[in-house]
């Protein structure tokens, strides 16, 4: 059976004018997880979404070859999201008043009906790798907490509140395990970030 990882991109640059840029403690992070990766993911196929966060996350992990990209992995406009709840004002630099206002925007989002199509292309993406993997190899995505949330909310058939829940949690650079097997696709583990130490970030 294969194993599919999970990697959320390390720390972006929240409040800064480019979010999309890794901090330094965000590359830090990228590294470790690819330590991490190094002793269990086997020959993996790596991919990631096209933004740049997640595609220098996944250059940084240190595994073989280069990332292939599909957009199906890539983050929603949290901070567009974020705006629409607050009627177009700026969302706020603090990040706990920030995800206040997040989680609400997605139960929003949720409740009318947008997050499906996000959610689908996501879950999409994932029952497409098992296909493209060899007898013998796992694969390694690298992508954002709302992906990884929509995917494990699907596989555990989570309500509105749970997906909420889970993406409130997810740990920059964490690691989420999806077993790949003639049952189907079933979440090993979530947002395992032991090998972060004190480098642990939310946002």
């Amino acid at each position: 059976m294969a194993v599919i990882y999970l990697v959320r991109h390390g720390q972006a640059s929240f409040g800064a004018a480019d979010y999309d840029d890794l901090s330094e403690l965000g590359r830090h992070q990228a590294r470790l997880a690819g330590q991490a990766l190094a002793g269990r993911a086997r020959e993996p196929l790596l991919v990631s979404g096209t933004l740049r966060r997640q595609k220098d996350t996944a250059a940084l992990l240190g595994l073989s070859g280069a990332a292939a990209e599909d957009p199906r992995w890539n983050e929603y406009d949290h901070l567009g999201l974020v705006r629409r709840y607050l009627d177009g004002a700026e969302p706020p630099d603090d990040s706990r008043l920030f995800q206040t206002h997040l989680d609400q925007a997605l139960r929003e989002w949720i409740d009318q009906g947008g997050w499906d199509a996000f959610a689908g292309a996501a879950v999409e993406a994932l029952h497409s790798l098992p296909g493209r993997l060899s007898p013998g190899q796992d694969a390694v995505v690298v992508t954002s907490a709302g992906v990884i949330a929509a995917v494990a909310g699907a596989l555990l058939e989570a309500p509105a509140a749970g997906i909420v829940a889970l993406n409130r949690v997810l740990v920059n650079a964490s690691i989420t395990a999806v077993l790949a097997g003639s049952a189907g696709l079933h979440l090993l583990t979530y947002n395992e970030h032991a090998h972060l130490g004190e480098s642990r970030t939310y946002r």
